[in-house]
């Protein structure tokens, strides 16, 4: 503590750590676990309602459609958040490579997977292509929800 602001008698403070005080991350972790949490709650529900409609309206391709939709949204919407969460106590340098590099590789896995099911028949790509559309905007609106609804102080409280 500096001389301007002693410590409470019985108290020094937070207890420092290696990666800095006692809590570092903890009020952004809890904004991207927020996130995650939303976006689970959306792809669960999507799920249910993507393979109720592309069944009535496609059958079992359909199905199929929404079961893959559903699939290439999860890798989508939810590495980009993981990828902050596992690396939220690293350096901006360490977190900004880490979520770069998911980025990309989740781009090129949803390209060589379209590429792959572009010739094929036994699903309905409209229906696949309204499911991840409506995944992937609805996890952009929850995360932009959870960040600016989310409580993170500008400077961490005993940091220096």
């Amino acid at each position: 503590m500096t001389d301007d602001h002693p410590a409470a008698p019985g108290s020094a403070g937070p207890e420092p750590t290696a990666s800095g005080p006692a809590t570092p991350g903890s009020a952004a972790d809890a904004v991207f676990r927020r996130a995650l949490r939303d976006v689970a709650i959306l792809l669960g529900a999507l799920l249910v309602l993507g393979l109720v409609v592309g069944g009535l309206l496609a059958g079992a391709p359909g199905v199929w459609g929404a079961l893959i939709g559903w699939g290439l949204a999860v890798v989508f919407s939810t590495t980009t958040i993981v990828a902050m969460i596992r690396t939220s106590r690293s350096s901006p340098a360490a977190m900004a490579g880490v979520v770069m590099g998911t980025w990309l590789a989740k781009v090129v896995v949803v390209v060589v997977v379209l590429a792959v099911l572009r010739p094929l028949s036994f699903y309905s790509a409209p229906v696949l292509g309204a499911v991840l559309a409506i995944a992937v905007i609805g996890s952009a609106v929850l995360d932009y929800r959870a960040v600016t609804t989310g409580r993170v102080p500008y400077v961490e409280p005993g940091g220096r």
